[in-house]
Formats: structure tokens, C-alpha cells, sequence
């Protein structure tokens, strides 16, 4: 069983939310990947308006519609626009179909202005997904590092909260999340570099990691190679590949009606 945490309909051949999901379906076929976690539309956005959010949100609905049965959908919200933000939760995950929230740049995470969005989606039972990264070049305005991260994980320390990338320079995220136990970190995005599975099981243990693509920016193969390819124990591979976010997800499916075992 392969629960792939991290995919987008950017990246991916086609020219409408349809045609997008279908192909992201047929390829996560070939590699035996059985559900998908979308989030986002068409295009990525660095400063989103409260109209982008709410395009975007739109777009992933549609993607969506035919293919509730393989993927489950993250509703995008930013802290730059709180009250739209929470509006879209409330129309999207507590009224909607989605399944949780994708919290991208535009804000760093440790700024308190997102508290409210936090709040609301925890009320749901919903799944957190903050994007982290260390950038050699500098981050992008608003962009959270792994310690923006930690700021807000430990004003939440009750509720469970996903590192995107593991912070892309991995060796720090996972380092500056091992104390908290609320965290697991997603190993999505980066290179499949040797080590890097390992490391976050030896520090995070393996009930705490989670395996990603973030497809169609990187390819499922790569990003299957960090944990098929890992020197760890079998056991181990299937929480990371599937178990972990089953576990993280059955409260909200459940609430929700959904049938996934």
C-alpha cells in the first residue's frame, strides 16, 4: 500500500483540472501508487490573492470530482489573507469534501496571523501541511524555514503538524524537529540522496516520517528511491509509504464518511 502525501496538478501534462488529474491517476498506476494528497490548481503563486486562493481551490474541486475513489484534496490557504483563508476552510474541508490544509509562502509560519487557520482546521480533525525549506539563494518573500516552523509547532504543541521537504536541506529540518512530538516530516521535493530516510528514522523514528513526491515537480520513481532504496527494516518502509498518513488521515475520513481501509 503506497499513500503518496504530496502531489500537485502543476507539472502535469493537460490542459484543464480534468485532463491534469487523469494523467497524475495513469502514472501513479505505473508505479503502484494507490491514493494521492493534491493540493493547489494549476499554477504555482508566490503572492496569491484571496481570488488566486479561491481560483486554485476551485480548480482542485474539479480535479477531484471524478476521482474520489484515489486522491484526497488540501484546501491552499494563506496567513497573508486570514479571513479569506478561513472562509475557504469552512467552505472547503468543514463543509467540503477536502481533507486538510496546504500552507505555502506568502507568510512565514511562525508569524501568528496563521494561529486562527490552525485553530480551525484542528477543530476538523484536519491534516496540517506547512511547506519548509533552506535555500542556498535565499527564500522567497514569506517563505518558511524549518525554525519558522518549530515556532508555530510549539504554540500547537497538541496538534499534529507536517514539515514539507524536511526542510530541503534535510540534515537541518529534521535535526530542528526531532524534539517535538506533534511533527512528522514529509521527505518530498529534494534529491533521493542516500541518508536521508535513514537519518530521519534513526532521529524522528519511522512513525513520524511520511513519504511524498510532490509530483509533478519531481517524479514518483525518485522519490520512491528514497525509501525503497533506504537501509531500514522493512516494517519501517510500509509506515513511511502508507501507514503513517493512514493513521494521520482516519480521524477526518472518518468524520467525513469516507471508506479507505
Amino acid at each position: 500500500m503506497i499513500w503518496d502525501l504530496h502531489c500537485h496538478l502543476s507539472g502535469i501534462a493537460g490542459s484543464t483540472p480534468h485532463e491534469r488529474m487523469a494523467r497524475l491517476i495513469e502514472v501513479a498506476d505505473r508505479m503502484g501508487i494507490e491514493r494521492v494528497v493534491v493540493s493547489m490548481g494549476l499554477s504555482f503563486l508566490t503572492e496569491p490573492t484571496p481570488d488566486d486562493l479561491k481560483r486554485q481551490n476551485d480548480e482542485l474541486i474539479e480535479a477531484l470530482s471524478h476521482w474520489h475513489h484515489r486522491a484526497f484534496g488540501l484546501c491552499y490557504v494563506s496567513p497573508a489573507h486570514p479571513e479569506v483563508s478561513l472562509r475557504e476552510i469552512e467552505r472547503h474541508v468543514v463543509k467540503g469534501p477536502l481533507i486538510g490544509l496546504k500552507l505555502w509562502v506568502a507568510k512565514r509560519c511562525s508569524d501568528e496571523a496563521i494561529d486562527p487557520l490552525i485553530a480551525l482546521a484542528a477543530s476538523q480533525q484536519a491534516l496540517i501541511f506547512q511547506h519548509t525549506w533552506y535555500k542556498a539563494t535565499g527564500n522567497l518573500p514569506g517563505e518558511s524555514t524549518p525554525e519558522d516552523f518549530v515556532a508555530m509547532a510549539r504554540r500547537h504543541p497538541r496538534i499534529p503538524l507536517i514539515l514539507g521537504h524536511t526542510g530541503g536541506d534535510w540534515e537541518r529540518g529534521i535535526r530542528a524537529v526531532r524534539s517535538l512530538e506533534n511533527v512528522s516530516a514529509d521527505l518530498a521535493g529534494s534529491d533521493p540522496t542516500s541518508g536521508m530516510t535513514e537519518m530521519a528514522v534513526r532521529e524522528l523514528g519511522a512513525e513520524r516520517v511520511l513519504y511524498g513526491s510532490d509530483a509533478g515537480g519531481r517524479s514518483f520513481a525518485s522519490q520512491l528511491a528514497k525509501v525503497r532504496g533506504a537501509s531500514i527494516p522493512e516494517p519501517a518502509k510500509q509506515l513511511i509509504l502508507g501507514e503513517n498518513l493512514k493513521r494521520l488521515l482516519r480521524p477526518i475520513l472518518t468524520a467525513k464518511g469516507v471508506r479507505f481501509e
